[in-house]
């Protein structure tokens, strides 16, 4: 009899269990993966509060619009932000979620991390391949009594479309002249042949080929670089002065951006002014279709995201990422209330 009772318990245990998984909403999006560990930390909390998952595919920006505009996924991601002729063309919204930083890193014997110092315009010399070994005397001279080895350097760059080398390559476009006519800034570039160079799919494939390369530099968000334990360097900010990539140089950059004056919220953060901006700092981007067809999942969609804004500010600073400020968090929900729609009426209330 005890077996009986505790085989049907266990057959009711399941079935409710199953009934509880057959309706969980299930939500997905698809895109950048230099918001992907702060994306996946905010998925997994709100799940345990709500029940609610949140699907996120880190398959690169231009992967995510182009599954955004297929409907393919409730929701794409990109840290390249559409102009608003392209948003206007695909009836979608767009909006900033967070902001996080840009940062050189390398692998080369003996330098620690935060010990050498870099320009922005030797960094694009570098990736021109104008610059072959580590110890050429243009980064000796920055750093005096740096050991630095005549050692090859080989450049690591994204082989996906992707925001992150958007932003990157905006960055050494403001640097460098020769960058900006000869090469230019997009998610995908054709990288000069000059250089020594290695495609990786996503900021985690960079991250993995700089920690195996002996002699590597790469461009990484943040977290991928603490998360892989990667040698960073510093940076010259506008004004000269070198920083060490940390929240305090992050936030002196985002501090700066004029979110109010920026079309469809299409603003790019490099180089900001101030002795203490880190210079290549980004936002990365939400994109939505404003016609929706179940306003009931459009409404756990914007639940998440507006839990993100108002819970999520201390996983984000915990994982190095920048929150939105309540401002523009305001005009955000401004743009939710407006154009999110289903059947020409308004969802979000």
């Amino acid at each position: 009899m005890k077996l009986l009772k505790s085989v049907l318990i266990s057959s009711l245990l399941a079935a409710a269990s199953f009934s509880a998984s057959a309706k969980t909403e299930i939500i997905n999006g698809a895109g950048a993966s230099f918001p992907h560990p702060i994306y996946a930390k905010w998925a997994e909390e709100y799940q345990k509060e709500t029940g609610i998952r949140i699907n996120y595919q880190a398959i690169g920006s231009g992967g995510g619009i182009r599954q955004i505009t297929a409907k393919t996924v409730d929701f794409g991601a990109s840290d390249a932000p559409l102009d608003v002729k392209k948003l206007a063309k695909e009836d979608m919204i767009q909006f900033p979620m967070v902001m996080g930083a840009i940062v050189p890193v390398i692998n080369v014997p003996g330098i620690e991390p935060g010990a050498l110092k870099l320009t922005g315009k030797i960094l694009a010399d570098i990736y021109m391949g104008n610059i072959k070994k580590w110890n050429d005397e243009r980064i000796s001279a920055l750093n005096p009594g740096v050991n630095i080895p005549n050692q090859a350097i080989y450049v690591v760059h994204r082989s996906d479309g992707s925001g992150t080398t958007y932003n990157f390559t905006d960055y050494l476009s403001r640097v460098s002249s020769e960058w900006k006519e000869n090469i230019g800034k997009n998610t995908d570039i054709t990288w000069p042949k000059k250089a020594t160079t290695i495609g990786g799919n996503g900021n985690a494939g960079v991250a993995n080929f700089v920690r195996r390369t002996r002699g590597a530099i790469g461009y990484v968000e943040y977290a991928y670089a603490k998360q892989n334990s990667l040698t960073y360097t510093q940076l010259a900010s506008a004004d000269g002065k070198f920083l060490q990539p940390n929240m305090d140089t992050f936030q002196a950059a985002a501090a700066n951006a004029d979110w109010a004056n920026a079309p469809g919220f299409r603003l790019l953060l490099n180089n900001q002014p101030g002795a203490d901006s880190w210079p290549m700092t980004a936002a990365t981007f939400i994109l939505m279709h404003k016609d929706q067809k179940n306003a009931k999942k459009a409404q756990h969609i914007i639940d998440f995201f507006e839990w993100s804004y108002e819970k999520g500010g201390d996983f984000a600073v915990g994982l190095d990422y920048i929150p939105m400020p309540e401002a523009v968090v305001e005009m955000v929900e401004n743009v939710w209330k407006k154009d999110l729609t289903t059947d020409g009426k308004t969802i979000i209330k």
